[in-house]
């Protein structure tokens, strides 16, 4: 359910980008003001990022859902007074309303997994909970272009507009409706040992201030913020510039660029899928991670060389290879960041991993944008390999500090002569 809903927001962040040009000329405002729709999202969750956290830290996985899923209906809804040429400033409240939701919905993933799944499957949960919004993102690059096609006339426009936008308010309101009927707080034990000590420590002990400022002296932690910003910084600008850049090579294939964006992510979700079952059976997070980073610097290099060729199969493997690694990262960032950093909180930790991305992600999107224009995609492009360089260098120096693995083993230690009963958590929170 909570990837079902995380999919219908990610759908809205992309579903303007991936037609922009069409959007342009319905609304007549400038490419840069469709660009923000996007980037809305990624400027709204950096100062919203603490207080939400906090509510997740304080009251729970259930009403970060139902907070999250009812600002995503409100925004889809409000989206649909829109329908006309001058009224773009609704269509931005209407994205603004969606990117709050945005808020309570990227930290859940890692949260979620910690506190439903057992150890030996908590990263594939992690990344399926992520496969929701790459799926979403996928549904944006591939429906827009379908559902409108690139007319002349405003009121046909309008009218394909419109037949986007029911449909995705119904959609947001249904899942709106089944969280509240559905969406459970946890289950009635803690699926590992791990999460029964974090459930048994006494909640007056615990300080969110003072679990961000751990957070903040974690050294490895801080390197993993860099290097994560920096992968999905880049990710947020390819995917938010695409279509300029596919039409600026190949007039008039909008339906392709979308195939195109829906050729990286949906490669992505079979990365991330691998990736999760492979942390899962290896636990080897630091080899994994480096990896994937170095590939996706080297699929970033090809897509960028292979552009301009002219041949359009052509983009369609290079853009798939390169969004196998750079949106198959993902998961891994969050489930690495929950091993450098327990006990501490999973919302928090993948809350401030998001935050690195979206500064980087309105960074580098602005700057490509602004690269493109003045001196052509391949530039653009480039720019952003020389960051995922950097942050490749950067993967190198994190040190594999597998807290919560360490966590997990010690108390199978500890209770091979004593059988584990999670009833009496409490009892083992007073031996750590």
């Amino acid at each position: 359910l909570f990837s079902s809903y995380s999919l219908c927001n990610a759908f809205q962040w992309i579903q303007y980008g991936s037609i922009n040009n069409i959007f342009v000329r319905f609304y007549d405002v400038s490419a840069f003001a469709i660009d923000w729709l996007s980037m809305s999202y990624m400027l709204i969750y950096i100062p919203l990022l603490f207080p939400v956290a906090w509510l997740l830290d304080k009251r729970g996985l259930r009403l970060i859902a139902v907070a999250g899923s009812a600002l995503n209906a409100v925004g889809a809804w409000v989206k649909l007074g829109s329908l006309k040429p001058h009224l773009f400033p609704v269509t931005v409240l209407g994205q603004v309303i969606c990117a709050l939701a945005q808020v309570f919905i990227l930290g859940m993933p890692s949260r979620i997994a910690s506190v439903w799944f057992g150890s030996h499957e908590v990263s594939t949960a992690c990344s399926i909970a992520v496969f929701g919004n790459q799926l979403g993102i996928a549904a944006g690059f591939l429906v827009p272009p379908v559902l409108i096609p690139n007319e002349e006339d405003v009121d046909k426009l309008a009218y394909h507009i419109s037949i986007m936008f029911f449909m995705t308010a119904g959609v947001a309101s249904a899942l709106f409706i089944l969280v509240i009927i559905v969406f459970k707080e946890k289950p009635p034990d803690p699926p590992s040992r791990a999460q029964a000590l974090i459930q048994s420590r006494v909640t007056s002990e615990y300080s969110y201030v003072q679990s961000i400022l751990r957070l903040l002296r974690n050294a490895n932690f801080l390197l993993l913020m860099v290097t994560y910003g920096l992968n999905v910084g880049c990710f947020y600008a390819l995917s938010t510039l695409l279509n300029r850049m596919v039409i600026h090579h190949y007039p008039g294939e909008e339906v392709n660029a979308g195939r195109i964006g829906l050729t990286i992510v949906l490669s992505g979700m079979v990365g991330a899928l691998i990736s999760g079952i492979w942390l899962d059976r290896t636990k080897t997070y630091k080899q994994t991670t480096l990896v994937v980073y170095i590939m996706s610097l080297v699929g970033m290099i090809v897509y960028t060389f292979t552009l301009s060729l002219g041949r359009l199969w052509v983009v369609f493997v290079t853009a798939g290879s390169l969004g196998f690694f750079m949106t198959g990262y993902l998961p891994l960032g969050f489930e690495f960041a929950a091993e450098l950093t327990y006990p501490e909180s999973e919302g928090t930790s993948s809350g401030l991993l998001n935050v690195s991305a979206q500064i980087f992600g309105i960074a580098f999107t602005i700057g490509q944008g602004q690269i493109m224009d003045r001196f052509g995609t391949k530039a653009g492009n480039l720019f952003l390999c020389s960051f995922l360089l950097l942050g490749t260098v950067i993967t190198a120096f994190i040190k594999a500090d597998l807290r919560r693995q360490q966590a997990n083993l010690e108390k199978e230690q500890t209770v091979s002569k004593t059988p584990f009963n999670p009833c009496c958590a409490p009892a083992i929170s007073s031996e750590q």
